[in-house]
């Protein structure tokens, strides 16, 4: 449990370090612009994109462009995952 708060809290903190540095684009519950969101909207944000791979291709479904935006500040893993 106590490592599993502690990669809760370490990607957390990587996403706002990374928003921080960049004008507010990621929405809130609100729908309003802000630097700090929690994983867990992150988390909750993420759960209506859908991968389809078939033979050799690979399909994204369901991306918004916040949520491109936010995987390109976490990295190339991330990044590669959903693209």
């Amino acid at each position: 449990m106590t490592c599993s708060l502690m990669v809760y809290a370490a990607l957390e903190h990587k996403i706002r370090t990374g928003l921080k540095q960049n004008p507010p684009f990621y929405p809130d519950m609100k729908g309003k612009p802000t630097q700090s969101p929690t994983a867990r909207w992150v988390f909750l944000t993420f759960e209506g994109i859908s991968t389809f791979e078939f033979q050799e291709h690979r399909m994204v479904m369901g991306i918004q462009g916040y949520q491109n935006e936010l995987l390109k500040i976490l990295g190339q893993p991330y990044e590669s995952f959903y693209s």
